[in-house]
């Protein structure tokens, strides 16, 4: 019976999209879910429902699976229940400058009550200044001045008045201080004068001038408590200007936010602080006030600012990216400014990071990023365990003196963590990392491909819809998406998957309306995403062209027409780092009278990995088993990869080395137009191998180059059959007869493509029919036993 070859339906499966309700993507609604990821969908689903500690989530998957994309599309369209959101504002602790408060207010708040306080303060700056500078202060401050200048004048003329008629002048000396000296009269002593005097009368003013001094020494205390008093009295009559000025907007204010008990405590430290600083307001010509008014912005009291740490503009959960996470970018930091030489920073300077803005909704990074940062993970760990964010964290831990600047009040953290990585990563830190576990509990394991159905299919064409609408491309008619589709399904290398990798798609959605609209083409067409896949190709096959080029000059020996014993055409594939494409290998087996060893010379010089190495084990079991049953085979055989000068690697060349030796055997030649790949086992079944699109079509392009013609073909295990999703144009000829793709089952199937003749069934007593191959190859080796 004849083994049969595949039909060219069988080749190559077709997108069916005759369910599409729409002509293109233009009316083709986009996906709202995570498009094949069922499992990883629930994970997100899971972790986004509970609230709890711990319930970060790490998603696992190669890049370019669209990983982020797909999450992010998702957490937009599914806006899971949260908390209230907050709005986050940095003010003056005026108690303690040193650890500025955290007001923790409603969205949208921190912005109108910032507004608001700049408003205060941009009157208070103009209307205190006024408010000191008017008769009524002067005169009330004028009064205050003149009552204690009076007491002072009156004091100081009665201990005058005393000294005098005590015969004693009260002076000041050029240093200013008061001095008691004895008179002669209207004369002061001179020291010749003084000394002329009795011892009595010498006695009587310094007892006098030491009285005197006791008196002015009481005065003195009581001019400074007149002077304190005064002091008072002043601030008093400032506090009650600054008072007049502030208390109406003051008041307004903490009517317009009655409703928030933490901006009115706020307002009434900030009245009470403007109070007793007025001299702010006052002293615009000092440094002090050039520093506390010193701003990138306007001129206003920097100790008067709000700063709005994060703002809400809406109640949609706070959705981040963070691209690059450093330290300050995650955990946000504390800026200096300079002025006029002077370095200073305070509560205004501090800036948010991406864990503030995410603050209540969801950040998502890479997990390789956040690995290569120093300080980040742990930081990010110690953020996640006590659930809050404070500012001095990094500085406290690198530098030596533990000096920090500011030490703002840390504000309260809840954020749902989502890190992208591949597995390697995630091995890594589940083995290394104990917290790891604990703090990201949930694992989203995304999928590289899924199934190949009709529902699918449809699924699948939104998923392009999405796509082009994210990205703005021109929109693809039906063709085209099915075009992609099909495509799409010879990435996985099967008739029965779909590819996961978003980011290949998206790129030949790109090139493809590149392609497009270069063709002044108002929508991507089939031939412009072929047009595209042809560029794409184009761009890295050079190592293809140059392995073709050694069988178009002849370097390398291949034959394509024609018989050879000991010979067959297998197929393997080459590789670049994003390029994939087959090439014929030619191997051949040699016999010399032996023990029934099998030499494979790959092995022997180290050219040939381990899976080669079994596969050649494999094959030699199963020879034995044909041929050694009753006795050893009398032969040494060798195999080998001919021109082969690199490493092999792989059963899939097993079947082919396994008829190459039977044609050693039997001395029957192979056909030299067909091809084989496919690996087998101990009892000669085939096995499916990788790779197998581009292993047939580099042996078409061979064919192609040496002279085609219609007998050629390629041998497959029929397990392969559903990985096939040829070139066009192999498809077409194999329609037309004009190539032919035999599947199957058997090692022996192949050994009768090859030679035209059955391999042969053994009898009872091991022997196999004469004219077959087997029994031409038991003759040989029976003449040599004897």
């Amino acid at each position: 019976m004849a083994i049969k070859t595949l039909t060219a339906e069988e080749l190559y499966k077709v997108a069916d999209l005759e369910a599409l309700p729409c002509k293109s993507t233009k009316e083709l609604p986009p996906i709202d879910e995570i498009v094949g990821q069922e499992r990883a969908q629930k994970a997100v689903e899971f972790a986004m429902s509970i609230r709890e500690k711990g319930y970060n989530m790490y998603a696992i998957g190669r890049n370019g699976l669209g990983k982020r994309t797909m999450i992010l599309r998702y957490l937009n369209r599914h806006q899971h229940g949260s908390e209230a959101l907050f709005d986050w504002c940095y003010v003056a602790n005026f108690e303690d400058i040193r650890t500025p408060k955290v007001l923790k207010l409603p969205s949208g708040i921190g912005v109108k009550l910032r507004q608001d306080i700049e408003k205060l303060m941009a009157r208070l700056v103009k209307a205190i200044p006024l408010a000191f500078d008017n008769e009524i202060y002067f005169s009330r401050s004028e009064k205050l001045k003149n009552q204690l200048t009076q007491k002072q004048e009156s004091e100081l003329e009665n201990i005058t008045k005393t000294a005098k008629e005590r015969g004693v002048n009260l002076t000041i000396t050029p240093q200013g201080d008061y001095q008691f000296v004895a008179m002669n009269g209207e004369e002061m002593h001179t020291e010749e004068t003084f000394d002329a005097l009795s011892k009595k009368e010498q006695e009587y003013f310094s007892n006098t001038i030491d009285e005197l001094e006791v008196a002015l020494r009481n005065m003195v205390r009581q001019l400074t408590e007149w002077e304190e008093g005064y002091s008072e009295k002043i601030k008093k009559l400032n506090d009650e200007v600054t008072m007049s000025v502030i208390g109406h907007f003051i008041k307004q204010l903490k009517k317009n936010y009655n409703k928030y008990p933490e901006i009115k405590n706020y307002l009434n430290d900030l009245q009470k602080d403007i109070v007793e600083n007025v001299d702010i307001f006052l002293e615009e010509d000092t440094d002090q006030a050039e520093v506390s008014t010193a701003a990138l912005d306007k001129r206003l009291p920097r100790r008067y600012k709000v700063n709005v740490l994060v703002s809400r503009p809406s109640d949609e959960l706070p959705i981040v990216v963070e691209e690059n996470p450093n330290y300050h970018s995650l955990f946000g930091y504390i800026e200096t400014a300079t002025y006029k030489g002077t370095v200073f920073t305070d509560f205004s300077l501090i800036r948010a990071g991406s864990l503030h803005k995410a603050n209540g909704g969801v950040l998502l990074m890479d997990a390789v990023k956040v690995l290569e940062q120093p300080y980040v993970w742990d930081g990010l760990k110690r953020a996640l365990r006590s659930r809050q964010l404070s500012f001095t964290s990094l500085e406290k831990e690198v530098t030596l003196t533990g000096t920090v600047s500011l030490d703002p009040e840390p504000i309260p953290l809840d954020v749902k963590i989502i890190l992208f990585g591949d597995y390697r990563t995630y091995e890594l830190l589940t083995h290394y990392d104990p917290e790891f576990g604990e703090l990201f509990r949930v694992t989203a394991d995304f999928e590289d491909e899924m199934k190949r159905t009709p529902d699918s299919e449809l699924h699948y064409a939104r998923l392009i819809s999405s796509m082009v609408h994210d990205n703005g491309l021109l929109h693809c008619d039906r063709k085209a998406i099915a075009r992609i589709i099909e495509h799409s399904s010879r990435i996985t290398g099967s008739q029965m998957k779909l590819s996961l990798h978003a980011a290949h798609i998206a790129n030949l959605l790109r090139e493809a309306n590149y392609v497009a609209k270069q063709a002044n083409s108002t929508m991507i067409r089939q031939s412009h995403v072929d047009d595209a896949l042809h560029n794409q190709e184009l761009r890295v096959n050079r190592l293809q062209e140059s392995v073709m080029e050694t069988f178009m000059d002849g370097t390398t020996l291949i034959q394509t027409q024609g018989t050879a014993i000991g010979q067959v055409n297998a197929l393997s594939v080459l590789a670049t780092n994003d390029y994939a494409f087959g090439a014929p290998n030619r191997i051949t087996a040699t016999t010399s009278y032996g023990d029934g060893d099998i030499i494979d010379i790959e092995r022997s010089v180290d050219l040939g990995g381990s899976i080669h190495s079994k596969g050649v084990m494999i094959l030699s079991a199963y020879l034995n088993s044909v041929f050694g049953r009753t006795a050893r085979v009398p032969l040494t055989t060798t195999i080998t990869f001919e021109q082969n000068y690199g490493g092999v690697d792989g059963d899939s060349a097993s079947m082919a080395e396994f008829c190459a030796i039977v044609s050693a055997f039997s001395k029957h030649p192979n056909r030299q137009d067909i091809a084989i790949t496919g690996s087998m086992n101990q009892f000669g079944e085939s096995q499916p191998i990788g790779g197998l699109n581009e292993k047939i079509e580099g042996f078409f392009n061979v064919c192609q180059i040496k002279g085609r013609h219609d007998e050629q073909g390629v041998i497959i295990p029929r397990s392969n059959v559903h990985n096939l999703m040829l070139r066009s144009d192999i498809v077409k000829a194999v329609e037309k007869g004009e190539f032919h793709i035999w599947a199957i089952d058997h090692v022996t199937e192949a050994i009768e493509i090859f030679t035209g003749k059955q391999a042969g069934v053994a009898t009872q007593d091991g022997s196999y029919p004469v004219d077959t191959i087997f029994g031409l190859a038991q003759a040989k080796l029976n003449a040599l036993r004897k």
